[in-house]
């Protein structure tokens, strides 16, 4: 009796130990922000083949020829793809130069999608298993990273881009070109 006793208290001071661990964790701030292992890094070696007819695709030596770009993550079928459209065609409006990696996705289907929402891409790789996607740290659609001219990933962006993230964007890619 005085084990099983013994045994109860314990399992009430475990409970009460976790739900005031929990209730710290409730108190503080959110940090939305993900630090990205690969800003600083060069960008790796690849060779994407065309996601369209009319664009070419995209490889590392297209990112290292002393232009800085920014390099937008999408898909066709993703849904914050599409609600950033007009914001990849104004940073296009205000001199951006943005290249795109398709995800896993087919060249008819992104074809339609950029009919629909418009071309800001000069170049277009098409990353069918997401090696690419996967080797820059990216985890998701959509996302964008500045490269600088010689191949360096800058700044990582997670996320749809949004109105108020296109000076920080224009920002990033101004410092990036030194």
């Amino acid at each position: 009796m005085k084990r099983l006793r013994y045994s109860l208290w314990i399992i009430v001071g475990l409970a009460a130990a976790l739900f005031g661990l929990f209730a710290y964790q409730l108190t503080q701030p959110k940090d939305e922000f993900v630090e990205s292992a690969m800003v600083g890094e060069p960008m790796p070696d690849f060779e994407l083949p065309p996601a369209v007819q009319d664009r070419p695709g995209l490889s590392r030596a297209d990112l290292a020829d002393g232009t800085p770009k920014l390099l937008n993550i999408f898909a066709s079928w993703c849904i914050p793809c599409a609600a950033e459209a007009p914001q990849l065609a104004a940073l296009e409006r205000r001199g951006a130069n943005i290249v795109g990696v398709a995800i896993r996705d087919r060249p008819e289907d992104v074809q339609r999608f950029l009919a629909i929402y418009g071309n800001p891409f000069s170049r277009i790789g098409r990353d069918d298993i997401s090696e690419v996607q996967l080797s820059i740290g990216s985890s998701g659609v959509p996302e964008t990273f500045v490269i600088d001219g010689s191949g360096t990933i800058t700044y990582q962006h997670i996320g749809d881009i949004r109105d108020r993230d296109v000076p920080t964007l224009l920002e990033e890619l101004r410092k990036a070109g030194g």
